[in-house]
């Protein structure tokens, strides 16, 4: 009863389209930032190393490396501040969590590639 009742309080709160994603892929989370009166959208593009939570909880971290230093943010799907989520890219992954390419740098990274459907060219 509990949940059905918060199921239904959240579901207003949901995005209607969320694109589809898996881990490992390479994705463009356009971000809106707000830096004192103004806003502006902000590209973070990498790799889906992790996913959890549903509904209104759910999350994604996104792993990128800039200037040999790894960054890593953590998205709220249904933020109002996640403009939109583009892949890019699908990786092949045998695993939910890629926590394993923290350790791991250069070509070493890289994950193969998956199909080609889910990819868009630029």
């Amino acid at each position: 009863m509990k949940t059905k009742l918060l199921d239904s309080v959240e579901n207003k709160s949901l995005k209607k389209t969320v694109p589809y994603f898996e881990i490992g892929d390479m994705v463009d989370v356009h971000c809106r930032i707000t830096e004192g009166n103004k806003t502006r959208v902000q590209v973070f593009g990498g790799t889906v190393i992790a996913r959890k939570g549903r509904g209104i909880n759910e999350t994604f971290t996104v792993r990128r490396v800039v200037a040999d230093e790894g960054v890593e943010r953590i998205f709220p799907i249904n933020s109002p501040n996640v403009v939109d989520i583009r892949p890019v890219r699908s990786g092949k992954a045998r695993r939910a969590k890629l926590y394993y390419l923290r350790d791991r740098t250069g070509k070493g990274v890289r994950l193969s590639h998956r199909h080609s459907e889910h990819t868009v060219s630029k």
